[in-house]
């Protein structure tokens, strides 16, 4: 899998001026190279429309005008930078290499250190989803059958899951031992049981571990257990099922999902 890359990014703000970023600056660019400001759209993906307001929204955030154009109708008509315009494309891609070195510097000095790189630690960062549990882990082992592959991601230290995905996934995810992968789980798919009372069941993963929080609501009841190695999954249930289990704060649990209710996310 290939290392996800950490990359600098920045807004230009303050004084009036607000969110000029690097695709008004490639819209500047494109209007530069290209003489028009319909060309310069296409170079860039915009429509015709959506480069004119584009620009125009540029030059009104600036006191002088970055780029001006003469009337000509949708294929007609020209533009050029002004020298305002010129200056600000070069003082941001300046800025923007800058950033990339210390970016570059940052990463060497934590790898010197032995620590992993920002990308590394930042990356989870950027993730949303709407499943309540996404775990991070490493692929241990897999597992392949005619249709469907188990993947035994390794959570942490005695924690493990599997997951049902199929052989196709399996190759589209660039899935093998060794690579990172995160866990998404719905917490209304996780079953709770007392830690005691885990009878014969089909669930593929039984995660034990300790209530750390139980929060009632008017139907439902939501639970949070620590399944160690700093580790934690959250299920929902009725509140019903919540009394009937009497699992509060401190006793200990086990979450059980089924492996094809896990989904699996690579960078």
């Amino acid at each position: 899998m290939a290392r996800t890359a950490l990359t600098a990014q920045f807004l230009v703000a303050g004084e009036g001026i607000s969110r000029v970023g690097a695709e008004r600056i490639a819209l500047l660019e494109a209007v530069r190279d290209h003489g028009s400001i319909s060309a310069a759209g296409r170079a860039v993906g915009l429509s015709y429309k959506a480069a004119w307001d584009g620009v125009a929204a540029l030059n009104n955030l600036f006191a002088t005008p970055l780029a001006v154009a003469q009337p000509g109708g949708r294929h007609g008509g020209g533009a050029t930078l002004t020298p305002e315009g010129e200056r600000v494309i070069a003082a941001f891609r300046l800025i923007e290499a800058e950033l990339a070195r210390a970016l570059a510097s940052l990463e060497a000095d934590l790898a010197a250190r032995g620590v992993p790189g920002a990308s590394h630690l930042l990356r989870s960062l950027a993730m949303k989803t709407s499943a309540r549990n996404a775990l991070r882990g490493v692929v241990d082992v897999i597992t392949p059958g005619a249709v469907n592959a188990e993947v035994l991601l390794h959570l942490a230290d005695g924690v493990k899951l599997a997951v049902i995905v199929t052989n196709e996934s399996v190759k589209t995810l660039g899935l093998a031992p060794g690579v990172e992968a995160t866990a998404l789980i719905k917490s209304s798919f996780v079953l709770l049981a007392p830690a005691d009372a885990v009878g014969r069941i089909s669930a593929r993963n039984r995660l034990f571990g300790t209530v750390i929080r139980r929060e009632d609501g008017a139907v439902n009841s939501e639970f949070v257990l620590d399944i160690g190695g700093g580790k934690t999954i959250a299920a929902i249930v009725t509140k019903e099922s919540a009394n009937d289990l009497g699992l509060n704060p401190g006793d200990a649990a086990c979450a059980l999902v089924k492996a094809s209710h896990v989904i699996l996310a690579v960078e």
